[in-house]
């Protein structure tokens, strides 16, 4: 018998609206794409209920993570963004996320998209998972260590394994939905 959703949503409404209508869903939008990797980079030692929360204040405070605007940021604008207290205030991550902007573009323009380009280490379907319980989900593979490695190669930062395989997961590369959850792709 489905259930509404899995079990490590909790009992946060955002959460659960998160579960519900986003994650695990195919994602084939670069801006998104590219909103929700550095995402998952901001996430890094911290629980993604946090970056979630946070969310529309990182659209805001990111330019909406408009590549083309990020890449030009200013020392006076990593300063303004760690005077933010709407966001994740880490200048690593923050410096991440400009370096990522411009890698980013350098992407697009070689594979005419960001979206042929990631999804290409899943041979663009999507990888579907039976997972009966959290004891079943793993923090990543070999594919998300492939990933990491040509992402890091590339000169993405915040891109170890663990956030790939979990951007996986969220962009719908991956399938990790419990079985019985209404949410769980039934066919390739």
């Amino acid at each position: 018998m489905p259930t509404n959703d899995c079990s490590w949503t909790g009992g946060d409404a955002l959460m659960k609206a998160y579960h519900n209508e986003e994650w695990g869903k195919p994602l084939h939008d670069d801006n998104a794409l590219f909103e929700l990797l550095n995402l998952e980079g901001f996430q890094a030692g911290l629980s993604w209920k946090i970056v979630l929360h946070k969310r529309e204040n990182f659209r805001k405070a990111f330019d909406g993570f408009d590549a083309n605007i990020i890449q030009h940021y200013s020392e006076d604008k990593v300063n303004e963004l760690m005077q933010d207290a709407s966001i994740v205030r880490n200048q690593a991550k923050i410096r991440a996320t400009i370096g990522n902007a411009k890698a980013f573009l350098a992407i697009q323009k070689e594979f005419g998209s960001f979206d042929s380009y990631i999804w290409r280490f899943t041979d663009h379907k999507t990888i579907i998972n039976s997972i009966h319980s959290m004891e079943d989900l793993v923090s990543k593979t070999t594919i998300s260590d492939q990933m990491s490695k040509d992402l890091l190669k590339r000169g993405f930062k915040f891109v170890g394994s663990t956030i790939c395989y979990s951007f996986m997961q969220a962009c719908g590369m991956v399938d990790d939905h419990f079985n019985g959850c209404s949410c769980k792709t039934t066919t390739h």
